[in-house]
């Protein structure tokens, strides 16, 4: 199954810089920018689990169980 796509404009200055500082790394700037946004989602996912899992600790230690 093959994800559907978006498109986005971006200004030209930022592209051709991430290309420049990137280019050897990733073969296209749609790569660089997926890889990106998933490091940036996963970062903002375990921010998240760090969060609840405090919020659990809290509530099990006002229960007493911790």
């Amino acid at each position: 199954m093959t994800a559907s796509l978006r498109q986005v404009s971006l200004p030209e200055d930022l592209c051709s810089a991430a290309e420049e500082l990137y280019g050897k790394r990733f073969p296209s700037l749609e790569k660089l920018i997926v890889f990106l946004l998933e490091e940036v989602t996963r970062q903002d996912a375990v921010r998240l689990d760090q969060e609840e899992r405090r919020i659990i600790e809290e509530r099990l230690k006002a229960l007493g169980y911790l």
